[in-house]
């Protein structure tokens, strides 16, 4: 479960800016829909610090100095390269950014995800977004709390911009980490950030068809609950394991995940122990559980996967991914019965969309459910695009995650690329 924070409204204005990344002049999305634009990385620009970057990814190749980490693992002296990406317009005034990134991370090593926004008082600090390793022997897979000030805060993995100190450009900056001689040579395939504009909206319409009705995809079946209590120290199983429960659902799909050997430490007793793996390899050690965002399409990316975070503006948007046989992992929050056929409440929860039904209604598979067979849920069009997009949830939040190879769907003609 991750509990979703209010976002911070403002007044939307069509913006033209100038600069290597503006392009041409932007369309406005229809009145009351996000403004929202994903960019990944291009690790051949920027300036680097001991790092080897071109189009295929990011990698350590001399120490450009050293510096200590202390966490619970106790105090380490590491060597470090650094990437400094350029500075990036938005094109229109957002109030959060989420980077996301995939990597190939060997025992001994880890890497640091900052972002820094100019906004109209100048340029902000920079601010960590993520310290992440795939294992346990380098540091504690960790956000970093307590980093607010007068220009933004960060709220586990999202910059969220003040009031009026909304982010105009951004700027990434990546930092490798090994140890010292050990001539590790960590690397960031993909890295990438999504910048947003959530409306103030209590209510969002439901969107018109997107190409993909009566279509479902054989995405296996995972619960949450039948995982209740299980190993307390990664947050218990349960109900607070639904991200890394849709996670492990759309690796499957993909035929991915750990092997028995890599699972051998969970209970043979366990019916799925991909889960309580995706769990303990996903945990975020400062936010105390498994559901930060982008330590999920991370974690994807230790099986070669291509995986980042976004907002999608509507379900007919998701359809084109339906449509190109990619499911999609959804942020929600909802009452109980604002949702008909769920019969629950959450401040946060993550399920699957695998399809529609020829009527347009959503095909999820709901991890909050009794076993496996009960994952299988078919929501409301009208309700579930409410409670998805509207602004006291996720707007939109999304996780994609595919194979490098399996190309994505077009993105909407005449608006700001959002994947």
């Amino acid at each position: 479960m991750r509990a979703l924070s209010m976002f911070v409204s403002t007044v939307l204005v069509v913006t033209t800016f100038t600069g290597p990344a503006a392009g041409a002049v932007r369309a406005k999305p229809a009145a009351g829909t996000s403004d929202v634009a994903y960019r990944r990385s291009d690790f051949s620009t920027g300036a680097p610090e001991g790092t080897a970057g071109d189009g295929d990814g990011l990698s350590f190749a001399s120490a450009a100095g050293t510096t200590s980490y202390t966490d619970a693992l106790g105090t380490r002296t590491w060597e470090y390269a650094r990437w400094t990406g350029p500075e990036e317009q938005v094109g229109f005034p957002a109030t959060e950014l989420i980077a996301s990134w995939t990597a190939d991370i060997p025992a001994g090593s880890w890497m640091q995800v900052e972002a820094r926004a100019r906004n109209a008082a100048g340029l902000t600090k920079w601010y960590v977004l993520g310290r992440w390793a795939y294992g346990e022997d380098a540091i504690r897979r960790t956000s970093v709390p307590g980093q607010g000030d007068a220009d933004a805060t960060v709220s586990v993995d999202t910059l969220v911009a003040a009031a009026g100190r909304q982010i105009n450009a951004y700027q990434l900056r990546l930092t490798l980490y090994r140890t010292p001689g050990s001539g590790l040579t960590p690397r960031v395939r993909t890295l990438g950030a999504m910048a947003s504009n959530v409306p103030e909206r209590k209510t969002v319409p439901a969107s018109p068809a997107g190409g993909a009705w009566g279509v479902e995809l054989p995405v296996p079946r995972r619960s949450q609950n039948v995982h209740e209590g299980h190993y307390p120290e990664w947050d218990g199983g349960g109900q607070a394991w639904c991200s890394p429960t849709s996670t492990t659902m759309v690796l499957g799909y993909w035929g991915q995940g750990p092997s028995a050997a890599d699972t051998a430490w969970v209970d043979p007793s366990d019916p799925d122990p991909e889960v309580d793996y995706a769990a303990r390899y996903s945990y975020d050690h400062a936010y105390q559980g498994a559901g930060n965002w982008p330590f999920n399409t991370a974690y994807a990316g230790r099986y070669g996967m291509d995986g980042f975070v976004t907002r999608l503006r509507s379900l007919t948007e998701l359809e084109r991914f339906i449509s190109a046989g990619i499911p999609v992992i959804t942020s929600q929050s909802f009452k109980k019965g604002e949702l008909p056929g769920a019969g629950y409440g959450t401040n946060g929860h993550i399920m699957v969309v695998v399809g529609f039904t020829s009527t347009g209604d959503v095909i999820a598979n709901d991890p909050a459910s009794s076993d496996n067979d009960a994952v299988r849920r078919v929501y409301p069009r009208a309700d579930f695009e409410n409670v998805w997009q509207r602004s006291s949830s996720s707007g939109g939040i999304v996780y994609v995650i595919h194979p490098p190879g399996h190309a994505l769907p077009a993105t909407v003609p005449g608006l700001p690329a959002n994947w």
